[in-house]
């Protein structure tokens, strides 16, 4: 079973002020994801990661005039204004059920913060509805 483990940040820059903490925090931070990510490969469990762009960076693209190949798109900026919360990344994993899931979310949203203490991020956790290639 495929699962997308979905990384949640709070608004703003979406870095927990990451770039303020001491050098050994953010590297304990930094080990922290290195040690989860190379336990989920060396387990044959993770699919795809990707950490995304600031929302400073994203645009909403809706259609605009045409149809089809042919239409023109609308671009603003975004995310939306009122998200108390953006995409900052996501896993991709296969995995035989959704328990195992669950516990790999929750070791992910266990990453130390600048005190060492969890930082306790929400993960959502959806299952792979298809894959298409």
């Amino acid at each position: 079973m495929k699962f997308m483990l979905m990384m949640h940040a709070p608004r703003g820059t979406g870095d927990w002020d990451v770039f303020h903490w001491t050098p050994e925090a953010r590297a304990a931070h930094q080990a922290y994801w290195d040690k989860l990510n190379a336990d989920l490969r060396s387990a044959g469990q993770l699919v795809r990661i990707d950490g995304l762009t600031a929302p400073a960076q994203a645009r909403i693209v809706r259609s605009g005039s045409g149809s089809g190949v042919s239409t023109q798109p609308i671009i603003s900026d975004g995310p939306f204004p009122e998200s108390k919360e953006f995409l900052a990344g996501y896993w991709i994993i296969d995995v035989d059920n959704q328990d195992q899931a669950y516990a790999i979310a929750a070791r992910a949203s266990a990453a130390p913060g600048p005190d060492g203490t969890p930082i306790s991020m929400p993960i959502e956790v959806r299952e792979v509805m298809f894959t298409t290639t």
